[in-house]
């Protein structure tokens, strides 16, 4: 079986985007496995699903499936592309659409300029809903890791996420506490790992140790989770410049029940066609 897809990219976080409106498949997670494999397969960090929606009010289903085959709740950056794809192959004339998600519904908005405003909902911060094991929600968590304690934050962003307040973000132990941290019991669906460096009240740098991958160029909702728990803590005022080892990313949150505004680019890198192995 043949299938055509467009392989695509936010800050570097890159993606393989499928239509399966125009288009039929069903991808098992051996197949996702080798489609992400960079040496033998088209190479990814997330493969991408545009798939009719299942509501009324929504105007397409994103499904997101990490490179080990799982799927996960949201990806902000894959929202970009998904935006611009859904654009791109006059799936719709619409610049402002709602796609539901594993997480729950977003609201996507291409500009005149290309790039893509993502309302991405609003953080939550009870331990319960990230999910993580804790007595209480508070703006700072304590953990020990190979006995030595760890502080951090947490949120869901529709999906889980730890941050880390670091001073040097080129010296952070990314590849050593990230695994350690993200597969902790107290994270019952694991969990994405940020480590954020405060430049300013405006201005973050950050790193992303994301679950089923590992530390990708960017990640949209890390970045929504570190500037929710950097404004949370006092660290931060909105809106925010994210720096992340792809890109910068502007986030925008007014605390509360308001949503996070995201906007940032979204690339095409080609078109392709490959044949599934049965």
């Amino acid at each position: 079986m043949l299938l055509n897809f467009t392989k695509m990219h936010g800050l570097g976080n890159d993606f393989m985007v499928v239509d399966l409106i125009t288009q039929r498949a069903y991808l098992r997670d051996e197949q996702i496995r080798q489609l992400a494999d960079r040496h033998f397969g088209v190479g990814f960090d997330q493969l991408l699903l545009v798939e009719p929606p299942r509501k009324p009010d929504m105007d397409f289903r994103y499904r997101i499936f990490n490179a080990d085959g799982s799927e996960v709740e949201n990806c902000g950056n894959g929202a970009r592309c998904f935006a611009r794809f859904v654009i791109d192959q006059r799936l719709t004339h619409k610049r402002e659409f709602k796609v539901e998600t594993l997480g729950g519904p977003l609201t996507l908005k291409v500009d005149d300029d290309g790039r893509v405003r993502v309302d991405m909902g609003t953080p939550r911060f009870a331990p319960a809903d990230v999910p993580f094991v804790a007595d209480s929600d508070e703006p700072l968590h304590h953990l020990e890791i190979d006995g030595r304690p760890v502080a951090f934050s947490v949120a869901s962003m529709g999906n889980p996420h730890a941050v880390l307040q670091v001073d040097d973000i080129d010296d952070a132990p990314v590849e050593a506490l990230g695994p350690k941290l993200q597969q902790h019991p107290s994270f019952p669906r694991q969990a994405n790992i940020g480590f954020m460096q405060v430049d300013s009240p405006h201005a973050v740098r950050l790193r992303v140790f994301e679950r089923g991958v590992g530390e990708t160029l960017a990640c949209g909702t890390g970045a929504c989770a570190a500037v929710a728990c950097g404004i949370r803590r006092g660290l931060l005022q909105s809106p925010v410049d994210v720096e992340l080892r792809g890109g910068r990313l502007t986030l925008e949150w007014e605390g509360g029940e308001a949503p996070i505004i995201m906007t940032g680019p979204a690339e095409r890198v080609f078109e392709g066609r490959i044949a599934l192995n049965s």
